[in-house]
């Protein structure tokens, strides 16, 4: 799930992401800002779910993926749209 909060005097939105894979350890989100190196890890929820707030700029586009447990690249399946990946795959992409 994506949830974005627009702000009027701020040129940012925070974007809440929230995803749950079943049995995962762990969650991260590569690819905000054009970072593919640098992961946003998600916190775990006793529910089972991950979710991680991103402040993101206005007017932008972003792909993403979703890792899960370092090993298992996922796609959003509420994101804006998905883009083809050079790997011969897509990834999610989120409008602001």
């Amino acid at each position: 799930m994506i949830q974005k909060t627009y702000y009027k005097t701020k040129d940012y939105c925070k974007v809440k992401f929230s995803f749950t894979p079943e049995n995962a350890q762990t969650v991260e989100i590569l690819g905000l800002n054009n970072d593919w190196e640098n992961a946003v890890i998600l916190s775990k929820k006793k529910d089972g779910s991950f979710t991680a707030d991103v402040n993101l700029p206005k007017d932008s586009t972003h792909e993403f993926k979703y890792r899960v447990d370092e090993t298992l690249w996922l796609n959003e399946p509420e994101a804006d749209n998905e883009q083809p990946n050079v790997y011969g795959g897509s990834n999610s992409v989120i409008v602001l």
